[in-house]
């Protein structure tokens, strides 16, 4: 199993609102903890031959509803907006270092491709770039904080 692979069902993981997961086959075991402020995983070279993740795909489906409901009610506030989103877990961080400055700040002119701002997953640093061009309205995260897979950023006015 690649990083990829392991990024991918982090992501699922998150996107499901499971508490817990537990992956084992071959020679990796695979735990990813959620639901805290602390995302752990943890990865272990282990022989084993069982997979116990299709038995918890069940619970985790369930818990998706409850989860989604929040940024729609936000998102009707904000219509004439656009909202970034993370595409993935981790520590959202608006400075490339804390003695630089932000990347952008509510008023900034962004444009497609310009740094947002990064995201901390399993150490490393993962700049998270504009699809878009607008102004920064809103900055929904605070630095330094975790953040989950599709929650939002921030609102740009693509006007």
């Amino acid at each position: 199993m690649d990083i990829k692979e392991i990024q991918n069902l982090i992501k699922f993981v998150a996107k499901s609102g499971a508490s817990e997961v537990k992956l084992e086959m071959d020679d990796i075991k695979i735990t990813i903890r959620t639901g805290s402020e602390n995302e752990t995983t943890i990865v272990q070279q282990v022989p084993m031959h069982t997979a116990a993740m299709p038995q918890q795909q069940m619970p985790m489906q369930t818990a998706v509803p409850t989860t989604e409901a929040a940024p729609v009610a936000a998102s009707t506030e904000d219509s004439k907006y656009i909202t970034i989103k993370s595409p993935i877990i981790g520590t959202f961080y608006r400075k490339p270092s804390p003695d630089k400055p932000v990347f952008v700040e509510v008023g900034t002119d962004i444009k497609e491709g310009d740094v947002l701002c990064v995201i901390e997953a399993m150490k490393l640093f993962n700049e998270i770039e504009s699809e878009i061009s607008g102004k920064i309205v809103k900055v929904l995260v605070d630095d330094s904080s975790p953040v989950e897979f599709d929650q939002p950023l921030f609102l740009v006015d693509p006007s």
